[in-house]
């Protein structure tokens, strides 16, 4: 009877997953945009450009020249020696990032998050970074209503620069 119950446990855990976490899993969509929200919009700002935040000054991810693999390792491993933080639990304690544990970093140690990461997630807001990101040029009207909503007033400055007529209400 037991063995009966844990598929539909797993199964109705999976159903009540939040929506950004079902896509995250697969690392598709929507859910890339709340992974980056949640983890990485705090520092590098809405729209990537980075800039001095709560972190500290945070680089542009709009001008990274990292590819997905290697924006991924800094999400799990953050840079040492500067603000940026690692993401995955147990970085530099049970698991080696750039092949040190946390004994070998003495003050290169990156700091640690507030908000911790899946390596699905990792993987979400790696190809978020990746594929919305990385190569833009300044921030848009249509990106800020993406992150936003269509009403938000905060993409106001955006629509008057690109002369867009759409209102935000």
């Amino acid at each position: 009877m037991r063995k009966l119950m844990l598929p539909a446990l797993l199964a109705g855990l999976a159903l009540a997953s939040p929506s950004w976490a079902q896509s995250a899993r697969t690392g598709g969509g929507e859910g890339d945009l709340a992974v980056f929200k949640k983890a990485c919009s705090g520092c590098h700002k809405w729209h990537g450009g980075g800039g001095g935040g709560y972190g500290g000054d945070a680089l542009s991810l709009r001008k990274t020249e990292l590819d997905k693999e290697q924006i991924a390792e800094v999400v799990r491993c953050g840079r040492p020696g500067t603000g940026m933080p690692y993401h995955l639990r147990g970085a530099y304690d049970t698991v080696k990032c750039y092949d040190s544990l946390k004994a070998d970093m003495g003050s290169n140690m990156p700091p640690e998050t507030a908000v911790f990461l899946r390596p699905a997630e990792i993987d979400a807001v790696a190809t978020y970074v990746a594929t919305r990101l990385k190569g833009k040029g300044d921030p848009t009207f249509e990106e800020c209503t993406t992150f936003f909503g269509a009403t938000s007033r905060a993409c106001d400055v955006y629509r008057k620069k690109e002369g867009t007529d759409a209102p935000t209400h």
